[in-house]
């Protein structure tokens, strides 16, 4: 309180910070719209794909797909994703593979989305009644027609909150690319104050816009829901 006080008392330091906040607002929305926001949607379309091919697998009977969908669920779920990027970008060249910062911070949040948006998938196929199932037998489909044209949109329906918890989560998680060299909005803002040492200033710009593209993403999800929810029977 003491410090906020000085600083509210102080014309001159009050105008830097605002001057301050007003100039790195650009680089960061910059950073935002160049890396932030492409490696949010590239890499959950990505996660998605792998979700869906990885929750089929686990609901296989075909034992060793099963196996290769639980090693991979149980590898991802159970190391830190912060590792999972260091093996990826720092450890990877000493096998002699080089991978740009922007490609790994990919290849490593799709395989995190794509294990726990497996999970998620897997659940809602789980949860659609044997009914539907046997619905679709008796018209003469196929367990393949079955699955694509009645259980896994119904899934698809159950599917939508916990994903897009997931995608909002994987907005936020992004910050973590920062540490593998990707310029995305915490890079900038690292930048920023290591020039002008004014960290919680610039720290909190950068928290408050996380949390702007994360309540803008929250009123989408809910109007998604109320959408879906008209096709709900009462």
């Amino acid at each position: 309180m003491f410090l906020l006080s000085n600083i509210f008392n102080d014309p001159e330091r009050l105008n830097q910070l605002v001057s301050i906040a007003q100039t790195s607002l650009y680089p960061m929305i910059e950073g935002a719209i160049q890396k932030t926001i492409p490696l949010t949607l590239i890499s959950f379309v990505i996660g998605l794909f792998l979700a869906v091919l990885t929750a089929l697998a686990r609901l296989s009977s075909i034992k060793i797909f099963q196996i290769i969908a639980r090693v991979y669920v149980s590898i991802i779920r159970g190391t830190p994703l912060l590792v999972q990027l260091f093996i990826i970008f720092y450890g990877l060249p000493n096998l002699g593979v080089t991978i740009s910062p922007f490609i790994s911070a990919i290849i490593g949040f799709s395989l995190s989305v794509g294990a726990y948006a497996s999970e998620i998938i897997r659940a809602a196929i789980l949860s659609t009644p044997k009914g539907q199932w046997e619905a679709g037998y008796s018209i003469g489909m196929t367990y393949t027609q079955a699955l694509k044209r009645i259980i896994l949109p119904q899934a698809a329906r159950v599917s939508i909150p916990p994903l897009s918890n997931t995608f909002i989560s994987l907005l936020k998680d992004t910050s973590l690319a920062s540490l593998i060299l990707v310029t995305e909005l915490f890079r900038k803002a690292q930048e920023i104050a290591a020039k002008n040492y004014e960290f919680l200033l610039l720290y909190m710009e950068a928290a408050a816009l996380y949390w702007i593209f994360c309540t803008i993403l929250s009123f989408i999800q809910g109007s998604i829901e109320d959408r879906l929810n008209r096709y709900v029977a009462k």
